[in-house]
């Protein structure tokens, strides 16, 4: 059976002004799927998510969302052809609402019909959040910030979910909880997810493949089996 790639990437280059991070690399998310980009701190992780949604780096390649290309596009049109990016430190609107930073998440999006019905879905995975909708997102805990970050790029109804290190800075059973909602939200609405994780352990359960990316370059791709069976990622990110 042939499989078509919601995401490819190709000869991708971004940086920061005149400082190149990533060196070209070719990077492809199947639809449906859950593939993982591992490495080292400083590696180009975070740069690759910016990369794709064109936030805040200069880029070179080309991107396809869907067989369509997305490079050259804004962030906004890029959130409104369907990916949903949750950045690295949440960019939760602390001085928002639980409620108002959800309803923000529709306005990514082409038509805001059936925001309310978007909002239950958000809630059914995270109750949590309905505990907290009238309460100021400054005041809820770092789980209940990153739970709403995802719930609010859910509300985008996002094709591919762009995630940076949502483990970060949490207790392992929320994290736990978060894992579970995000392998969830990949099999029952079948949104396909790029993770950034910096516990490999964590993201190979969740991933069906993964790339290992070392100072802006992918170095070993394959099967999220095939990559924790490899030495190299096993001694270096699995700690055995």
């Amino acid at each position: 059976m042939t499989t078509t790639n919601i995401l490819q990437a190709r000869g991708l280059r971004a940086g920061y002004g005149s400082t190149r991070v990533l060196q070209g690399i070719d990077l492809d998310v199947p639809e449906g799927q859950v593939v993982a980009l591992l490495g080292a701190n400083g590696a180009g992780k975070t740069t690759t998510l910016r990369a794709l949604c064109q936030m805040m780096v200069s880029t070179e390649g080309s991107i396809e969302l869907a067989g369509q290309r997305i490079d050259g596009r804004s962030t906004e049109q890029i959130a409104k052809a369907g990916v949903g990016h949750v950045p690295d430190g949440r960019g939760t609107f602390l001085g928002l609402t639980t409620e108002e930073n959800l309803r923000l998440g529709a306005y990514a999006r082409a038509s805001r019909t059936g925001a309310e019905a978007d909002m239950a879905r958000v809630f059914d995975y995270f109750p949590r959040l309905r505990e907290r909708r009238g309460q100021q997102a400054g005041t809820l805990s770092g789980g209940e910030q990153q739970m709403l970050a995802i719930g609010r790029a859910l509300m985008g109804r996002p094709r591919l979910l762009l995630l940076d290190e949502p483990s970060f800075g949490l207790a392992p059973m929320i994290v736990k909880s978060i894992f579970g909602i995000m392998r969830r939200i990949n099999q029952e609405e079948r949104v396909s997810i790029l993770l950034v994780e910096q516990n490999a352990k964590l993201a190979l359960d969740l991933a069906d493949s993964a790339y290992l990316l070392e100072t802006g370059r992918i170095v070993l791709s394959g099967s999220a089996e095939q990559m924790r069976s490899n030495d190299a990622v096993r001694k270096a990110y699995l700690g055995k």
